[in-house]
């Protein structure tokens, strides 16, 4: 974006946008919104000019000696004009569960004149970048997906967990009795993501030929998760809030649920000609999502496998197949390889063959 695009949304900003008081954050503490973040300083007081829509706050505090605290973050859909307040805990080392009462906030909007010199304006040189990564996102969607406490967290809290006691018929291993005498740890109640249950990979009752069907084309598993949903398209906005979830929160929680998300979106075969507009629009989410990640994160550390590469040639795989597909659809695919290969040197000739563990499941009649 030019500057002069940057001033001109800069202003109107300043009539429209929102804004968000952060009081008694630690000095040094790491900051952001979005996909900038800096370290506070002895005055910061929150960000002013926020544009109307879902941002991500994260933060992290710096140790007295230098240690950073892991990442914790939270989405909000700010409304025009709207003024959040948000404390911070000195005991707890976080933002304050207190709510914050109207009385009080109407005192700050009354002194904003002199807190503006507190306030950081907001980002823009990197506003069109996030609108691309958040498109898809809902305040419905927020609803659904964030933790129930509110913060997605990049080290999840573990409690100790109720043991498992399993019936055996036989004697157990050593390596059994050593994990039992772990103590069993599950997340805190209401940390998690709440996302999407995943449905079984095919219908119960199937065939050994329906289930090796099943496991080359994930049609069934899509038209389930979407079923789920109110508009096809929130399945891309669950896919983009997992993905800023691990992007920017760090959450490796919605790493893994992201990739599986993504795996199952490349594995559908006839079901590209009926979501059409979804595949259209998954396409693009990808662009943008794939610019964002260096190829480190994109291979699978205990396979040794890239996921990523090979699921997108299961799905240019089934484009290129699908002799039903519409051309444009085709014609989009094709312009994301060329990208991917531009930036990754990913080769995507020869589709026909499998790559790694991707090959298909066959089940003996």
């Amino acid at each position: 974006m030019d500057q002069e695009i940057d001033q001109e949304l800069a202003k109107r900003m300043l009539v429209e946008g929102a804004t968000m008081i952060f009081l008694d954050v630690p000095v040094g503490t790491e900051f952001g919104i979005d996909l900038k973040s800096w370290n506070t300083g002895d005055k910061f007081k929150g960000v002013k000019m926020i544009p109307p829509g879902i941002h991500i706050i994260h933060y992290s505090t710096i140790g007295k000696y230098g240690d950073i605290s892991p990442k914790v973050s939270f989405m909000h859909n700010f409304k025009k004009h709207e003024f959040l307040v948000k404390k911070w805990d000195l005991d707890a080392e976080d933002v304050s569960s207190e709510c914050i009462k109207n009385e009080e906030i109407e005192r700050f909007k009354a002194n904003l004149f002199e807190l503006d010199k507190f306030l950081g304006p907001y980002p823009f040189d990197t506003w069109p970048q996030w609108k691309k990564l958040s498109n898809h996102l809902s305040e419905s969607l927020l609803e659904r997906l964030n933790p129930e406490s509110g913060l997605i967290r990049s080290a999840l809290e573990l409690v100790k967990g109720e043991p498992k006691i399993e019936r055996r018929s036989r004697g157990r291993t050593i390596e059994e009795k050593e994990e039992e005498l772990l103590p069993k740890l599950v997340p805190k109640e209401g940390s998690n993501i709440r996302m999407t249950p995943l449905p079984e990979a095919y219908p119960e009752g199937c065939s050994p030929a329906e289930i090796t069907m099943h496991s080359m084309d994930s049609t069934y598993t899509l038209e389930k998760i979407i079923s789920q949903f109110n508009n096809e398209m929130d399945l891309l906005g669950e896919l983009q809030f997992l993905f800023i979830s691990f992007l920017v929160g760090q959450s490796l929680e919605a790493m893994e649920s992201w990739r599986t998300l993504f795996r199952t979106l490349c594995k559908v075969r006839s079901g590209l000609v009926r979501r059409r507009g979804l595949y259209s629009a998954f396409l693009k989410v990808l662009e943008t999502q794939l610019i964002f990640i260096p190829e480190d994160f994109l291979v699978d550390i205990v396979a040794s496998n890239n996921v990523i590469y090979s699921s997108l040639r299961d799905l240019f795989r089934s484009m290129k197949e699908e002799s039903v597909v519409e051309p444009r659809l085709k014609c989009e695919a094709e312009h994301l390889k060329e990208r991917l290969t531009h930036k990754f040197g990913w080769d995507f000739e020869d589709l026909e063959e499998e790559v790694g563990d991707e090959a298909p499941v066959i089940v003996d009649l």
